[in-house]
């Protein structure tokens, strides 16, 4: 059995996915160990593909959450403007700004948050018409981005280009985003 705010959370993600790849607001939430989204989008005139992976953050799951967590280069931050006690567990990502007359965590409470984080804020919405979803996602991409993949980490360290040489490759660790 699922808490409310356990639910509230994966929802939360469940409904910016669903409205970022499949164009659409669900307004109910079936828990899953994970889903996996991929959408074909355009950034900053360039073309990329974004393979989301909503996992269920559940507590019987958690060695399976550590293995996306090694694997994964972004990770959005989400939480309900509705439920206090969801910025504790996840500071950044507001959702569920429609809701303006349930709203008990303000604006400037989760720009205090994000600045104190050092992290990008954005406010969203994944009900109809959806409200910076697409700027979210966006965003994180742009980020993920601007750090060096593997094959420029080891560019960097080898001085040649990993395509242009079969020498050993040296294993190298790859930074991750959190927004």
């Amino acid at each position: 059995m699922l808490s409310s705010q356990k639910m509230i959370k994966g929802f939360a993600i469940f409904s910016m996915l669903e409205s970022e790849t499949e164009k659409q607001f669900l307004d109910y939430y079936d828990p899953t160990i994970e889903d996996q989204y991929i959408q074909h989008c355009e950034v900053d005139g360039n073309w990329v593909i974004m393979d989301v992976l909503d996992t269920a953050g559940q507590e019987e799951f958690s060695a399976m959450r550590e293995q996306y967590m090694r694997n994964g280069r972004g990770f959005p931050l989400v939480f309900s403007v509705t439920e206090r006690k969801s910025l504790d567990e996840a500071v950044k990502l507001y959702r569920q700004i429609d809701l303006t007359n349930q709203r008990v965590v303000t604006e400037a409470e989760g720009r205090s948050v994000a600045a104190n984080l050092k992290l990008p804020y954005i406010e969203t919405s994944a009900k109809d018409p959806p409200v910076n979803v697409d700027a979210a996602f966006h965003e994180l991409v742009r980020i993920v981005k601007s750090f060096p993949s593997d094959e420029d980490e080891e560019e960097n360290s080898n001085g040649v280009s990993p395509n242009r040489t079969k020498a050993k490759k040296k294993k190298v660790k790859q930074k991750c985003v959190i927004m």
